[in-house]
């Protein structure tokens, strides 16, 4: 082996270790948001599966190695960073559609508010005019 090769399997072990590492601390902050009550149980599945899956691909050097092959990259750690980006995409996909979802319901509700208080009003305004179309009874003619 020279020192050209090794100095190369070196790095690519540091980077290796460096993105296990990574992908453990990503699933320890999603847990820890979870116990808190941070993050809902369904977001944080989406991001736990993307911690597990870099963790798999990264401590797993013939999968990482085999995938990046059959894309054609021929540097594993981008082939892994390129998953990692994928699952960024479909993240901010979701994302987009709850949000999508969210800010539809948020209009549907805002309208009803205001057809509540519109009615509400309209109530409150009746009673008025009816309070001031009953003439005052006298109090001598209230019964004891």
């Amino acid at each position: 082996m020279t020192l050209a090769t090794g100095t190369a399997f070196a790095v690519l072990v540091s980077q290796r270790v460096e993105v296990i590492v990574v992908a453990v601390l990503i699933c320890a902050v999603i847990l820890e948001l979870i116990r808190r009550k941070h993050l809902m149980e369904r977001y944080a599945i989406l991001w736990l599966f993307l911690g597990i899956t870099i963790l798999v691909l990264a401590a797993w050097k013939g999968l990482l190695t085999t995938l990046s092959e059959a894309a054609g990259i021929y540097y594993p750690p981008a082939a892994l960073f390129a998953v990692a980006f994928l699952f960024v995409l479909a993240l901010l996909l979701h994302f987009s559609i709850v949000l999508s979802r969210l800010s539809d319901q948020n209009k549907i509700l805002a309208q009803r508010v205001a057809l509540l208080q519109q009615r509400l009003e309209e109530e409150e305004s009746e009673r008025r005019r009816e309070k001031v179309d009953q003439p005052a009874v006298p109090e001598s003619s209230r019964a004891p």
